[in-house]
C-alpha cells in the first residue's frame, strides 16, 4: 500500500510561511555568508532562549565539535554521553580524537540518568559531559547539573531534538555551560537545509566559538586557534530560521496535543509511551516501547502509515566500536534500543491522520490479542 502517512512532511509543516520573502532578502542583498540575516537570528535566538551568545554554524553536529573544542577536549581526553542517540556526538569526539565513555539512561525518559552519571563522574576523569533531550524530552537538568558542578565537570547540551522545551522557567540550551543545535529540516526550528548552532553565556567561550567556525581566525587571514573549520550558517538559512522562529511555540503545541491524544488511546496498551506532556517535552519525536515491533511496523505500514527506529543499534555496539563492545555494560539502554518505534507526529499532521494512526494501533493490538 502507498504510504499515506509519512513520518513527517515539510509541505505540511511550512505551510502558510512566507519563506520566499526571506529569500528574496537575501538574494536582493548579495551578502550570502555571515551578514546581516545571522546576525540577527543569532540575536533574536539567544532572545529566545534566554542565554547571552548565540553563534550560527553549520549543522548540528559541529556545533557539538565547536562546544568541545571550545572547552579544552582535545585528543585522548574523556567525555560522558549516552549511547543511544544516534552515534551524533561520537561523531564528534571522533573527528577530535577524544573518547567516550558511555553512561546509561533512564527507563521513562531514555534520557542520561542521573544515578549512572553520578557513579560515571566518581570513576574517571571526564573532562566533560554531552546531554542529550532525545525526542524532545529535556533531561533532569537539575540532577545531572548537580552532579556535574560537584565534580567540576562542564555539561554540554546536546538540544538537536528540544528546540523550545523548557523546565523550572529555563529552556533548554540555558542550562548547560555550552548548548548546541542542529536545524535539520525535519526538526522542530528546521531550515531548508543544513545548519546549527552554539548558545552560551560566556563571553569568552562564544568569543571562542566564533573563531573556531572560522578557521580559528583571530583576524582576517591570521590563524590564532588550533581546530578551526569552515562552519558558518549561511544567510539563506538564517533568513529562514528568522521567518519560521516566531511559529515555534505554536508548533511545539501541536506536536504535544498529538502525543497527548496517542498517549490517550494508548493507556490501556502494552507499550510504553512519552512519560511527559509538559513543557518539558516538545515532541520532536513520539517513541513508544514495545515488544516485537518489526511485525508492528509491518501492521502499520500495510496500512499506510510510515515509521522509524530512533536509533536500533547503540554506539558501543556500532561496527567502528567493535573492539569496545566487551567493555561496556548498559542494560537499560540496549533494552531501548531493541524496543523503541517511531509514530508520526509534526505540525500539519490532522485530526483525520491522527484518528487513522490510533485506529490502526488499536486494531494491531487487537488482533494480537
Amino acid at each position: 500500500m502507498t504510504t499515506s502517512i509519512p513520518l513527517f512532511s515539510a509541505q505540511a509543516a511550512n505551510t502558510g510561511i512566507d519563506l520566499l520573502e526571506a529569500v528574496a532578502r537575501v538574494v536582493d542583498s548579495h551578502w550570502y555568508v555571515l551578514g546581516r540575516e545571522t546576525a540577527e537570528f543569532e540575536r533574536e535566538f539567544a532572545t529566545y532562549l534566554d542565554v547571552g551568545h548565540c553563534i550560527g554554524v553549520g549543522n548540528g553536529t559541529d556545533a557539538l565539535e565547536l562546544a568541545l573544542r571550545a572547552l579544552g577536549v582535545a585528543q585522548g581526553d574523556e567525555v560522558l554521553i549516552c549511547a543511544n542517540a544516534g552515534f551524533y556526538a561520537n561523531t564528534a569526539l571522533r573527528a577530535i580524537g577524544a573518547r567516550a565513555r558511555y553512561v546509561d539512561i533512564d527507563p521513562a525518559t531514555m534520557t542520561m540518568s542521573p544515578s549512572a552519571l553520578s557513579n560515571s563522574v566518581k570513576s574517571g576523569n571526564a573532562k566533560a559531559i554531552v546531554i542529550t533531550h532525545l525526542y524532545g524530552q529535556m533531561a533532569d537538568m537539575e540532577a545531572l547539573g548537580k552532579t556535574a558542578d560537584t565534580a567540576g565537570v562542564p555539561i554540554i547540551e546536546d538540544c538537536a531534538q528540544a528546540h523550545g522545551a523548557h523546565r523550572n522557567g529555563k529552556r533548554a540550551g540555558s542550562v548547560g555551560t555550552i548548548g548546541t543545535f542542529s536545524f535539520y529540516p525535519t526538526k522542530n526550528l528546521g531550515a531548508l537545509g543544513d545548519g546549527g548552532a552554539v548558545v552560551c553565556n560566556d563571553s569568552e567561550l562564544a568569543h571562542r566559538i566564533s573563531q573556531l567556525r572560522q578557521y580559528g581566525w583571530a583576524g582576517k587571514y591570521h590563524v590564532a586557534l588550533n581546530g578551526g573549520r569552515n562552519s558558518r550558517l549561511d544567510e539563506m538559512q538564517a533568513a529562514i530560521l528568522r521567518a519560521k522562529l516566531p511559529y515555534l511555540e505554536a508548533w511545539n503545541g501541536a506536536r504535544r496535543r498529538i502525543a497527548h491524544r496517542y498517549n490517550e488511546a494508548f493507556a490501556e496498551l502494552p507499550v510504553q509511551h512519552p512519560p511527559s506532556l509538559d513543557d518539558d517535552y516538545v515532541a520532536h519525536l513520539y517513541v513508544v516501547r514495545m515488544e516485537k515491533r518489526d511485525a508492528f511496523r509491518d501492521f502499520l505500514s500495510t496500512h499506510g502509515i510510515a515509521t522509524d527506529i530512533h536509533y536500533p543499534v547503540p554506539d558501543h555496539r556500532q561496527a567502528v566500536n567493535a573492539s569496545e563492545q566487551q567493555h561496556v555494560d548498559l542494560p537499560v539502554t540496549e533494552a531501548a534500543c531493541a524496543t523503541v518505534v517511531t509514530l508520526p507526529c509534526f505540525p500539519g499532521l490532522s485530526d483525520e491522520q491522527v484518528d487513522h494512526v490510533i485506529a490502526t494501533v488499536r486494531l494491531y493490538f487487537n488482533q494480537e490479542r
